[in-house]
C-alpha cells in the first residue's frame, strides 16, 4: 500500500469502488399466501391472477427490528391500451383507445398501501407482515390509485375492463417511495402529481406538496394542500413524477429527484434529455434549500437490454448513506445500476432561470447548461456485472441492520407472469452507521 493510499483511507477521504470490493449477492423469494391477491375472470374469457405489487419503494429505519423494512405499492395493475389488448383482449384495449391517453385499471378497487416485509435470509424467504392502506385525512376513506384531476400537468384517461371513465379524486396517489421517521410517521413520493406527503403512522394522508401552478386541481382535497414545488414540475412527462425519496440521518431534510427530465417545452425535449433534477427539502418548514441536475446515462451502457432512447433510462429510487450523499438507482426494464453521489461540488440552480418555463432553451434542452455543474456520479453496483440472475424492474432500496443492501423488484402485480423478489448485496456500498445502526 503506498503511503498517500494510507493517509487517504486514514482520512476516511477514500472509499473503493464496486470493482475493488467483492460483492455478494442473496435472492430471496416468497411462497407467502397472503401475496397471492385476486383472480379476475376477463372480458376475453380467460382468467387472471395478480398477486401484491410491493416492491414499488422501500426503507428500513435504524429502530425498526433485524431483517424487516418497508415497502409500497404504486397505484395498484393498470396498462396502455396497446399493452392491455394481448393481456386482457380486444375489447377493452378498443375502448381504452377511443379516449386520449387512455389506460386501463382492471382493479380500479386497489388501495395504495405501504407494507412491512420480513426476511430470513437462512431459509432465503420473506414474508408480509402488516399492510398499511393509504386514508384520506379526514374521513379515513381509504384512496384508490386512479388518477388526480389534473388540468395543469398531462393525465391519462383511466378506464375499467368494461370501457367505462373511471372517477379521478385529489387524495389519490401513485404511491412509488417512502421512508420512516423516529416517531413511527412517513414520507411518500408520488408519480402522478409529482408530489410529495407526510403520512401518519395509520396511514392517513395529512400534508401533500405539489407544484405551484397546480393548487387548484387539488382543491377537493381532504390533506392540507401545500403548493410549493417549481411550477416547471407540471411539465413532466406522463407516468415520469416522482419514484424516489430519501432522508438525511439526522431527519432534518428530504431529498427527492423526478423519474425523468421534463418534457419542457415538449415530449420532444423530453425524448432527449439526460438532465432531471434532484431537490432538497427542510422537513420540518417545507422549504426547499436545493435544486440540483442529475445527468442520466446513455442508453447503450445498460447491458441486458441496451437502446438508442434517451428516454429509456429512468430514476426508481434514491437512498441517502450520509449528510447530502446519496445513492441513485438508475434503471431501464431489465438492467439497474446504483450510482452514489454527494451534493457538495454541483451547482444550486434553485429560483435561477432554468425554474422559469421562458428560458430557452431549457435545462432539458441543453447537454450541459452553462454555468451549472451537474451531480458527480460513481457507479457501485451495476446487476449486469454483478447479478445476472437479478429480477427485472428493481425499484425498492433500503439499508438492513448489518449495513447491507436490499432491494426490491415492482412485478407490476403479476400481470406478465413475474415474482416478487428481494436482493441482499454486501460489498456494493459503505454507508454512514448513522443511517443504519443503532
Amino acid at each position: 500500500m503506498s503511503r498517500m493510499l494510507a493517509i487517504l483511507i486514514a482520512a476516511g477521504t477514500w472509499a473503493p469502488t464496486a470493482h475493488a470490493q467483492t460483492i455478494n449477492v442473496q435472492t430471496l423469494t416468497s411462497r407467502d399466501p397472503t401475496l397471492t391477491w385476486k383472480t379476475l375472470d376477463l372480458p376475453n374469457g380467460k382468467p387472471a391472477n395478480y398477486t401484491l405489487g410491493i416492491g414499488s419503494g422501500a426503507f428500513r429505519h435504524k429502530d425498526d427490528p433485524a431483517n424487516t423494512f418497508w415497502t409500497v405499492g404504486d397505484r395498484g395493475p393498470n396498462m396502455t391500451c396497446a399493452e392491455g389488448k394481448p393481456l386482457l383482449g380486444d375489447a377493452p384495449a378498443a375502448e381504452c383507445a377511443k379516449r386520449a391517453n387512455g389506460r386501463i385499471y382492471p382493479t380500479p378497487d386497489y388501495t395504495p398501501s405501504i407494507y412491512r416485509i420480513s426476511i430470513d435470509r437462512a431459509a432465503g424467504s420473506f414474508k408480509l407482515l402488516e399492510t398499511i392502506p393509504l386514508r384520506k385525512a379526514k374521513s379515513g376513506v381509504n384512496i384508490s390509485g386512479l388518477l388526480n384531476p389534473q388540468t395543469v400537468a398531462t393525465k391519462d384517461a383511466g378506464v375499467d375492463l368494461q370501457g367505462r371513465d373511471l372517477p379521478d379524486n385529489a387524495d389519490n396517489m401513485d404511491l412509488e417511495a417512502i421512508v420512516r421517521l423516529t416517531d413511527g410517521s412517513f414520507w411518500v413520493a408520488d408519480e402522478m402529481g409529482p408530489s410529495i406527503a407526510h403520512v401518519s403512522r395509520d396511514g392517513r394522508i395529512m400534508k401533500r406538496f405539489v407544484p405551484a401552478d397546480a393548487a387548484k386541481d387539488y382543491a377537493g382535497a381532504e390533506a392540507e394542500i401545500v403548493a410549493s414545488l417549481p411550477a416547471i414540475l407540471s411539465k413532466r412527462q406522463g407516468n415520469r413524477g416522482f419514484e424516489s425519496i430519501a432522508i438525511s440521518p439526522d431527519e432534518t431534510h428530504l431529498y427527492f429527484i423526478m423519474q425523468n427530465p421534463l418534457a419542457n417545452p415538449d415530449a420532444k425535449a423530453f425524448q432527449g434529455a439526460r438532465n432531471s433534477r434532484l431537490f432538497k427539502m427542510e422537513r420540518a418548514s417545507g422549504k426547499l434549500v436545493g435544486e440540483y441536475v442529475y445527468q442520466l446515462e446513455n442508453p447503450s451502457s445498460f447491458g441486458f437490454d441496451p437502446t438508442t432512447r434517451q428516454s429509456d433510462p429512468r430514476i426508481s429510487e434514491l437512498m441517502a448513506i450520509g449528510a447530502d450523499k446519496l445513492i441513485v438507482l438508475e434503471r431501464t426494464e431489465k438492467t439497474t445500476k446504483l450510482f452514489e453521489i454527494n451534493l457538495a461540488g454541483a451547482t444550486n440552480i434553485l429560483g435561477s432561470q432554468w425554474d422559469n418555463v421562458a428560458t430557452s432553451p431549457s435545462l432539458e434542452q441543453l447537454p450541459d447548461a452553462p454555468g451549472v455543474t451537474p451531480l458527480a456520479k460513481t457507479l457501485r453496483f451495476d446487476t449486469f456485472r454483478d447479478a445476472k440472475d437479478a429480477p427485472e424492474k428493481i425499484e425498492g432500496l433500503a439499508i438492513l441492520e448489518d449495513g447491507s443492501l436490499m432491494l426490491i423488484n415492482d412485478n407490476d402485480f403479476g400481470i406478465r407472469g413475474d415474482d416478487t423478489k428481494v436482493l441482499i448485496v454486501k460489498g456494493a456500498i459503505q454507508a454512514d452507521p448513522a443511517i443504519w445502526k443503532k
